[in-house]
């Protein structure tokens, strides 16, 4: 049972920069897809950006698509997401999540993601 918990949140000034880190324990990501999602208060969870099993494919959001970026080391059993240039509504709770093989084609949805992390919180201030 793969354990995932982020950290590197905080508070940051708008155009400001963070990077969260996402450490797996208690099982493998080496073979798996991973992916950020965030969630801001009152509304749905929503897809951030996603990165293959070997890293040969990155996707983001729109919103966060020249801003964001994910990468992954798999012998250390981590991902990353550095976030430049922050904006006010990046503020959310930013979670890690391992995706289910075989799930690809709908690797933007939450349900194609099987362990997930206790979430993170990334406020940006204007």
């Amino acid at each position: 049972q793969v354990q995932l918990v982020e950290s590197g949140g905080g508070l940051v000034q708008a155009g400001g920069s963070l990077r969260l880190s996402c450490a797996a324990s208690g099982g493998t990501i080496s073979s798996y897809a991973m992916g950020w999602f965030r969630q801001r208060p009152g509304k749905e969870r929503e897809f951030v950006a996603r990165i293959s099993w070997s890293s040969s494919s990155t996707t983001y959001a729109d919103s966060v698509e020249g801003r964001f970026t994910i990468s992954r080391d798999n012998a250390k059993n981590t991902v990353w997401l550095q976030m430049n240039s922050l904006k006010p509504e990046d503020t959310a709770v930013y979670y890690c999540a391992r995706q289910i093989a075989g799930r690809a084609v709908v690797f933007r949805a939450s349900n194609a993601y099987d362990f997930w992390g206790q979430g993170t919180q990334v406020t940006v201030s204007s």
